[in-house]
C-alpha cells in the first residue's frame, strides 16, 4: 500500500481503524500502542516457551503491574524504542516495598518490530534504576550492563 498517494485526512482516518482491529484481535486493550503491542508480545512469548511461565493480562487499573504468570508472580511491562523504559508512574520514590517480582523490558526498532524481550528481577531493577526529572518518578535507562545482566527471553 503507498501511503503516499492517500490525502491527509485519509491517512489519520486510518489509525483509528488500525487500533480498532488490533482490538478485535486481542492484540491491544487499549489506545496505548506502544505499550499494549509490548504486553501483547511478553505474553505471547512467554506463552510459546517452554520453561517460562504463562502470563495473563492482569485486571484492568491494577496498579504497577500488568501481567500475573501461572505461579502467581507479578510482572510489570514497559516497551521501548528508545534508550530508557518510561517512568514507573504509581511507585513510591520513598518506600522500597517490592511491587513485582519481574520487571520485562521489550524494545522495539524505530517501525514497532520486536528487537529483544528482556527480563529483570525486583533487585536488578532497583540496582539500574534511577530517578528521572522532572517528573521525579523511576525509570530505567536500558545500558549495556543492563542487557548483559538480564536474562534473554527474545
Amino acid at each position: 500500500m503507498d501511503l503516499k498517494k492517500f490525502s491527509d485526512e485519509e491517512v489519520i482516518s486510518l489509525y483509528p481503524k488500525i487500533l480498532k482491529e488490533l482490538k478485535s484481535r486481542d492484540i491491544i486493550r487499549t489506545n496505548n500502542l506502544v505499550g499494549d503491542l509490548g504486553e501483547y508480545w511478553t505474553r505471547k512469548k512467554y506463552n510459546e516457551t517452554p520453561n517460562l511461565p504463562n502470563l495473563q493480562d492482569a485486571p484492568k487499573s491494577t496498579k504497577n503491574i500488568d501481567a500475573i504468570s501461572n505461579k502467581g508472580e507479578r510482572y510489570a511491562i514497559k516497551s521501548t524504542s528508545g534508550s530508557g523504559t518510561g517512568v514507573f508512574a504509581s511507585l513510591s520514590t520513598k518506600n522500597d516495598e517490592k511491587k513485582f517480582e519481574y520487571l520485562v523490558i521489550v524494545l522495539f526498532d524505530k517501525d514497532y518490530i520486536l528487537k529483544e524481550i528482556l527480563e529483570l528481577t525486583w533487585d536488578q531493577f532497583k540496582k539500574f534504576r534511577r530517578m528521572k526529572p522532572p517528573e521525579n518518578k523511576w525509570n530505567l535507562p536500558i545500558t549495556n550492563e543492563v542487557k548483559s545482566q538480564a536474562k534473554k527471553i527474545f
